[in-house]
């Protein structure tokens, strides 16, 4: 597989689309445009694992690399808010 300057920019473009997304959808912002193409990106890998894994195929194109993609980053934003509160911190009493 050869990575070319146009598949770059898809990759690019598809990422601070899904990380902008997630940001919006998990923590009610964004996380600025390097931010959200890292969550993108690492949301697309997360995305390509687990959607199979569970029986979902999107298809092919450049919508459905853009919903699984932020459905991975969403996982990650989640599982990353789980992990920075910690399970003993949302059941201490105050």
């Amino acid at each position: 597989m050869r990575l070319t300057a146009e598949s770059l920019l898809v990759i690019l473009i598809v990422g601070a689309i899904a990380g902008w997304l997630a940001g919006q959808i998990v923590r009610g912002a964004g996380f600025g445009l390097i931010g959200d193409i890292c969550v993108g990106i690492v949301g697309a890998l997360i995305g390509s694992f687990v959607l199979p894994h569970l029986g979902i195929h999107l298809g092919s194109g450049l919508v459905p690399a853009i919903i699984g993609s932020t459905i991975g980053a969403i996982l990650l934003l989640l599982i990353v808010g789980l992990v920075q509160r910690g399970p003993a911190r949302r059941f201490r009493r105050s």
